[in-house]
């Protein structure tokens, strides 16, 4: 008898189908379960060309996701593992944004902007509940189950979720985005579940009137806006809403978070739970009409900045998106840019990276302070290329050439030595290089006691080799040699 093909686990269980969106490390393809024949949306991430940082990130989200299963969420049915890919198995939801349903209705009053906001509500207090924070809700991750009317609101992309301990607040990075950030994270303080509070609040303002509560071309003066959660209710389109919406907008948007209304609180609100008594059942034409521009500047702003190059996708999770799971073609790749796109942050990431990148230079410069060979080896590539003042103006490949100057010089020409990084520049070469320019200050006594200081510019060039970053690349100018200081103190 004939062995089995061998067969992974996935191709085992589901049959792939078309495509329905694309990132770039994933690929989102309809599928059926064979022993169903249930439709679902598979993420399929391609891990080869994930970094560590990222794998940690997938895994987070996978975790996260996992743990969430409510009517209101995009579900997570499956997580398969396999060699060079990772299969997320979720809902198929094919009721595309809940924004973009709004104004395709004949009919929509304040009333039905309850009822979206409750589910929206229902899901949040789902993930507080669990302990999860998601960090970046907003129009683009709120979805129709279907096309059917009064399907469900599913919230989803959980790329930026964190989980939390009870009702911990602590720094968790600037992550988020522009318009619907809350105070707190602009402010670099600790934060927790009331940030999901706060985007709640502006996404109830712009399902009451079409725009939102904080807005400004420039990013420095929305954030400022935001900061003083300095909001209106302007005429004459806020005449038209009662006074118990305004209200809970408020409690929502409370700049102190200790004070903000919770997710569970909200959704005791009379505004919502006693809609029918409380919620005008107006049509409210006006809120239609702006959302519509409102929606078309948002796709617009997004059209642009998918053809931008992104060189960090993965990283900055747009491509964890939950609206690549919906079944249309196309999912953007955005960075960083205008307050009021879609564009999702997490530039405290790139922070870090750069801290790291200055981090390692300073080590691999104590390491020569010293005269710590072995040091300099771990941090070097054993094939460092080089332009020094030392080497005449050649370019040195490998370590004898500095190995030299650590057995004959180094530590023996000098009692102290002590150097400073002066304007460290970090450029951020994709995921796994970096090139760190700088001044380096170098003060050291000699043998005579007498101090003295000098200084030279270095261009460095970092690359990431398992999780650990190698210097494979310097240049120095000719001021200051590190390896022999100033001659004149040596003789």
């Amino acid at each position: 008898m004939a062995a089995p093909a061998a067969c992974t686990r996935f191709s085992d269980n589901y049959d792939l189908k078309e495509e329905l969106g694309k990132g770039a490390f994933s690929v989102v393809r309809r599928c059926v379960q064979k022993s169903t024949g249930l439709e679902f949306a598979a993420k399929i991430i391609n891990t080869k060309k994930l970094s560590a940082r990222d794998f940690q990130k997938l895994e987070r989200e996978a975790r996260i996701c996992r743990k969430l299963q409510h009517p209101n969420i995009v579900r997570l049915h499956d997580s398969i593992q396999e060699e060079n890919f990772h299969y997320l198995v979720f809902d198929l939801v094919t009721g595309g944004e809940l924004f973009e349903d709004i104004v395709a209705r004949e009919f929509y009053s304040e009333a039905d902007a309850s009822h979206c906001i409750q589910q929206i509500l229902e899901s949040v207090n789902h993930c507080h509940t669990n302990g999860v924070v998601h960090r970046d809700l907003k129009p683009e991750n709120l979805l129709l189950a279907s096309k059917a009317k009064g399907a469900a609101v599913k919230l989803a992309d959980f790329g930026l979720a964190i989980e939390v301990q009870g009702e911990q607040h602590a720094w968790f990075g600037f992550a988020g985005t522009p318009g619907y950030l809350s105070p707190e994270v602009l402010k670099k303080e600790p934060y927790g579940k009331p940030v999901d509070i706060w985007a709640c609040g502006v996404i109830l303002y712009i399902l009451l009137v079409g725009y939102p509560p904080f807005w400004d071309e420039d990013q420095h003066r929305l954030y400022a806006q935001i900061k003083a959660g300095a909001y209106d209710y302007p005429s004459p389109e806020w005449d038209t809403v009662t006074p118990e919406a305004k209200n809970l907008i408020n409690q929502m948007l409370t700049v102190n978070p200790s004070k903000r209304i919770t997710a569970s609180e909200a959704l005791k609100h009379p505004w919502i739970c006693q809609r029918e008594r409380v919620a005008s059942i107006v049509h409210r034409q006006e809120t239609v009409d702006c959302l519509k521009k409102f929606n078309a500047r948002r796709k617009l702003k997004g059209a642009i900045l998918t053809t931008m190059l992104a060189t960090r996708n993965f990283s900055s999770k747009y491509d964890v998106q939950g609206r690549s799971i919906i079944t249309k073609k196309g999912d953007g790749s955005q960075v960083k840019e205008s307050t009021d796109s879609s564009t999702t942050l997490e530039d405290d990431d790139i922070k870090a990276r750069k801290q790291e990148v200055i981090k390692m230079t300073e080590q691999l410069l104590e390491a020569i302070n010293v005269g710590d060979y072995e040091a300099y080896t771990k941090i070097c590539d054993p094939h460092l290329t080089a332009f020094e003042p030392e080497a005449l103006g050649n370019l040195v490949e490998g370590m004898d050439f500095h190995k030299f100057y650590f057995d004959n010089v180094v530590g023996k020409n000098c009692k102290a030595v002590n150097t400073t990084i002066l304007n460290p520049t970090v450029h951020l070469l994709g995921d796994d290089a970096a090139c760190i320019a700088y001044v380096r200050l170098t003060q050291y006594m000699d043998k005579q006691g007498a101090a003295h200081s000098s200084q030279c510019e270095e261009t460095r060039i970092w690359h990431k080799r398992d999780n650990k970053w190698q210097n494979v690349h310097f240049h120095r100018s000719s001021n200051s040699p590190p390896f022999t200081f100033a001659p004149s103190a040596h003789k």
